[in-house]
């Protein structure tokens, strides 16, 4: 069998907040528009759809939407990992230590969108 991812869907909150979210820290390309419930990036080979919630599966009560998930989304970059983490930092973005692991050729750094979707940025390092 010959699969190929093509999609990815994020069940959004805010579908404006994060589509300027990817399209400014990231330069994500829009693909599809059709806001507040729909938003289709183009994330390389791949893209992310931004579809929003629900409205019965909302917590009015809550402060700001976090979601709860298990999933990490990884980016990986051409561009030097630790003057885009800088950058980052300097936008507010959460964002974490770069990291590897022995005998890994690539350095991480997670970090997570304005509604709490985990982000991995990944570069290979050269040798």
């Amino acid at each position: 069998m010959n699969i190929n991812l093509d999609t990815i869907i994020l069940f959004v909150q805010n579908v404006e907040q994060l589509k300027v979210f990817y399209t400014d820290i990231f330069k994500l390309e829009v693909l599809e528009d059709y806001a507040p419930e729909w938003v289709l990036l183009k994330a390389g080979n791949g893209k992310i759809g931004l579809h929003k919630i629900g409205e019965q599966y909302l917590d009015k009560n809550k402060a700001a939407f976090k979601v709860d998930s298990n999933c990490k989304m990884v980016f990986e970059i051409e561009e030097d990992i630790h003057q885009l983490r800088e950058r980052l930092l300097q936008q507010n973005v959460l964002i974490r230590e770069i990291k590897t692991f022995d005998n890994y050729e690539y350095l991480l750094c997670d970090g997570e969108d304005p509604q709490g979707n985990v982000f991995q940025l990944k570069k290979k390092v050269m040798n």
